[in-house]
């Protein structure tokens, strides 16, 4: 189970109160997706692999 703790906020929260942003809690094999402003709703969940995928393409090409 994922307990609030273990919930992480996002570094690009913005300002203010920092709760425009989306919550990553790790699940093991898995990651967990969730809205900080609706915390009690749905989570997504996605194998690792594919995660760690998803945020090395949003990184910019090295060099730039």
């Amino acid at each position: 189970m994922v307990t609030p703790r273990t919930w992480k906020k996002s570094s690009y929260s913005g300002g203010g109160e920092g709760n425009a942003c989306v919550e990553v809690a790790h699940r093991h094999p898995h990651i967990a997706v969730r809205d900080s402003k609706a915390p009690t709703r749905a989570v997504l969940t996605f194998p690792g692999p594919a995660f760690t995928a998803f945020l090395n393409a949003l990184k910019p090409p090295t060099g730039e």
